[in-house]
């Protein structure tokens, strides 16, 4: 039986954006897309597109917006289940999606700036290529995730950390496929790469930390 939500009709027209994007994008780049699907299970896709990439991927920006609505509203949506005395509000959600795109697109943007300074503009290009296919991937999963607990079953905390926990996975998966790739490149660069790591993927989270618990405070 499917469970009623009446409260939440917004993020059903999300989901159904984020569909719409998945569907365009699979019929655009149909054989691209198939071989995406599959992106975590072997490396064919990293292996035949990284050197395609572009600046501006109309591909990839498709799957990116999907991303960025599915972490929106699992995220709103979370909260909202743990903390059920608040109701959904349009105006905080908008925000919170456009707060997730536009930090996404500066970080894209500064670690291809760090790239350029420190002059491993292949490294980075090709990392950001290989770690962004497996976020992007994470939307996949978030669309299914989020159907299910808005329909089909009763969403638990243990839930929503499982769901969290799937999603790190995946992005650690990534992280040691490019790793693995370009591990001799990496070895002749250890110092800029592991700067890189701790000013761009690790600092963000951590600051990010920091504010919630200030703000929780």
């Amino acid at each position: 039986m499917i469970r009623e939500v009446i409260s939440y009709e917004w993020f059903t027209v999300f989901m159904v954006l984020g569909l719409s994007l998945i569907t365009m994008a699979k019929v655009l780049f149909t054989n691209r897309f198939l071989d995406f699907i599959g992106v975590l299970g072997n490396s064919k896709y990293l292996k035949l597109y990284t050197k395609d990439q572009k600046f501006i991927d109309f591909f990839d920006g498709l799957l990116f917006l999907n991303l960025a609505i599915g972490l929106s509203i699992f995220g709103y949506f979370s909260y909202l289940m743990l903390v059920p005395t608040e109701i959904f509000e349009l105006d905080v959600f908008l925000k919170i999606l456009l707060g997730i795109t536009g930090i996404s697109l500066i970080k894209i943007l500064i670690e291809r700036l760090v790239g350029s300074l420190f002059e491993i503009d292949k490294l980075i290009d090709s990392y950001l290529f290989q770690k962004i296919s497996y976020k992007n991937f994470n939307g996949f999963v978030l669309l299914i995730t989020n159907t299910l607990l808005l329909y089909v079953i009763n969403p638990t905390k243990n839930i929503i950390v499982g769901v969290v926990a799937l999603m790190v996975l995946i992005n650690l998966i990534g992280f040691m496929t490019s790793f693995k790739n370009h591990q001799k490149t990496v070895t002749n660069n250890l110092f800029y790469f592991i700067l890189y790591l701790c000013a761009l993927e690790i600092g963000p989270y951590l600051i990010l930390y920091k504010i919630i618990v200030e703000y929780k405070a």
